[in-house]
C-alpha cells in the first residue's frame, strides 16, 4: 500500500533559528553612536580619576607639569558591563588607591559611575515606564530587545521596579496640610491580586482631591479587604492624621460603610450620591422592560436646568413611579437630599458634582493597563500601580468643570447655597 502522507522538510538547516522581522533594520546612526559610547564614558571617568589622584595618567610626581604632591596611585582597571538607552556595552573601569590622612588608603570610588551599577538611571526610567504602560515582566525582553539586545528580563523588571517603592511609600507619608482641597471623590475598585499562592479579590480603596484651582490630585490608594465602614475610617483617619483640612463638599457612590465613615470623621460636611450609580440601583428594582421609560424620567430630573425644575420633576418622578412600580420610587426616596446636593453649588459646578465619574474614568484605565496581569503578584504592589500610572505620568486628570467659582466655596470653609 502507498503511503500517500508526506512530511514537510525545513528549508532552514537544523538549530538555525529563521530571521525574524526587525533583525536586518541596520541604522548607520545608530551603529556609530553606540561604537563611540563606550570610549567617551571610559574617559569621562578616567577625567574624575585624573581630577582625583591631582596628576593625569603616566603624570610622574615632581614633574614640572605636575605638583609635587599626589594623591594616591592607580592599580589597573576592572571590565564592567553597562546597559544604557544606547544599549549594553562593555567598559574598562580604572581603579586605584587614595592616601587618607591617617596615613592609610582607600579605594577610589568613581562619582560618575555607581558601585555595582548594571543600569543608567534613563534605563531603569525606560523599563519601569514600559512595564506600567501594559507590559508585564515577562514580555519586557521581547518588547526592548531592539534596544537594549536582550539584556533585560523579568528579574530586571522586578528589581527596577521596587526602585519606586521608596517614593511609594514618601508619598504614603507627606503632609497635605499645605494642601488647598475644596473636593473630595472617593470610591473603590476591585482587583484580583495573588495572596498566599491563591488569587484573591481585594478593594482598592481611592481618594481624589479637588484643589481651589479646580485640578484634581490623587491623595490616597489603600489595599483593602473590602468596602466596610472600618475600612474607609481607616483611610479617612490616615488623612487626618497628616492633616487634610476638612473639604467643603464630598461625592461618593453611595456605599454605606463609606457614608457613616464619613460622618464619624467630618460630621455634617455636604454630601453628594453619584446620580450615576443612582440610575443603576433604580433599574435594578424594575424589570427590563421598564428601563427605557426610568432612564427617560431619571435623565429628565437630573439634568433639569434649575433647582426648581428638579424639584418639581423629583416630585413628579415620585408620585408616577410610586402607582407605576413602587420599588423604583422607594429607591429614589432612599437617597434623599443628598442625591441633590449638587443644586446648592453654583450651575457651573453642577457637570463635576453631580457623579463620581472623575474616579471612574482612573479604574477603567487601571483596569485596562492590568489586563495583560489577570492577577497582579500581591496586593502592596497593586496600590503602588495605582499610584505610579498617575506619578509617572500615564494617567493625566484636567481641572473640573466650573473651577472657577471653587475658590468660593473653599475662603469662608462653608456651603455656598446659590438658590437662597
Amino acid at each position: 500500500m502507498t503511503d500517500l502522507i508526506s512530511k514537510s522538510h525545513s528549508v532552514h538547516p537544523t538549530g538555525q533559528p529563521e530571521a525574524r522581522l526587525f533583525d536586518d533594520w541596520i541604522d548607520p546612526i545608530e551603529t556609530g553612536v553606540r561604537e563611540r559610547v563606550r570610549d567617551w564614558i571610559e574617559a569621562l571617568i578616567q577625567a574624575e580619576l585624573e581630577t582625583a589622584l591631582g596628576r593625569p595618567r603616566y603624570g610622574r610626581k615632581g614633574s614640572h607639569e605636575q605638583p609635587a604632591s599626589t594623591h594616591g596611585y592607580r592599580h589597573g582597571s576592572r571590565c564592567r558591563s553597562l546597559t544604557g538607552t544606547f544599549g549594553q556595552t562593555e567598559i574598562a573601569v580604572p581603579r586605584a588607591r587614595l592616601h587618607a590622612g591617617d596615613g592609610t588608603t582607600t579605594e577610589w570610588r568613581s562619582g560618575a559611575l555607581r558601585a555595582y551599577q548594571r543600569r543608567t538611571k534613563a534605563a531603569d526610567a525606560l523599563i519601569a515606564s514600559a512595564y506600567l504602560s501594559g507590559t508585564n515582566t515577562r514580555r519586557v525582553r521581547r518588547a526592548l530587545s531592539a534596544l537594549f539586545g536582550g539584556a533585560v528580563g523579568k528579574d530586571t523588571v522586578s528589581r527596577v521596579w521596587r526602585k519606586v517603592q521608596a517614593d511609594w511609600q514618601a508619598w504614603n507619608q507627606r503632609s497635605l496640610a499645605d494642601e488647598p482641597i475644596v473636593r473630595l471623590i472617593l470610591d473603590g475598585t476591585v482587583v484580583r491580586v495573588r495572596l498566599d499562592k491563591k488569587a484573591t479579590s481585594i478593594s482598592l480603596l481611592v481618594v481624589i482631591g479637588v484643589r481651589e484651582d479646580g485640578q484634581k490630585i490623587l491623595l490616597s490608594v489603600k489595599n483593602m479587604g473590602g468596602e466596610t465602614t472600618a475600612a474607609w475610617r481607616a483611610v479617612l483617619d490616615d488623612l487626618v492624621a497628616r492633616q487634610l483640612r476638612r473639604p467643603a463638599f464630598v461625592i461618593v457612590d453611595g456605599a454605606p460603610g463609606l457614608e457613616q465613615a464619613l460622618a464619624a470623621v467630618w460630621e455634617g460636611v455636604p454630601l453628594q450620591r453619584c446620580t450615576v450609580h443612582k440610575l443603576r440601583n433604580l433599574l435594578a428594582h424594575a424589570p427590563k422592560r421598564l428601563y427605557d421609560e426610568i432612564t427617560a424620567d431619571y435623565t429628565d430630573m437630573i439634568y433639569a436646568p434649575t433647582a426648581e425644575e428638579i424639584e418639581e420633576r423629583r416630585q413628579a418622578f415620585l408620585r408616577k413611579w410610586r402607582l407605576r412600580h413602587p420599588a423604583v420610587a422607594n429607591s429614589l426616596e432612599e437617597a434623599g437630599e443628598a442625591l441633590f446636593a449638587f443644586t446648592r453649588l453654583p450651575p457651573s459646578q453642577w457637570k463635576s458634582a453631580r457623579t463620581t465619574n472623575a474616579i471612574e474614568r482612573l479604574h477603567e484605565e487601571f483596569k485596562r493597563r492590568i489586563k495583560t496581569q489577570t492577577v497582579l503578584p500581591s496586593d502592596a504592589t497593586a496600590a503602588m500601580l495605582f499610584w505610579a500610572l498617575l506619578a509617572s505620568g500615564q494617567i493625566t486628570m484636567r481641572k473640573v468643570d466650573g473651577w472657577t467659582t471653587l475658590p468660593k466655596i473653599s475662603s469662608s470653609q462653608e456651603m455656598i447655597d446659590v438658590a437662597a
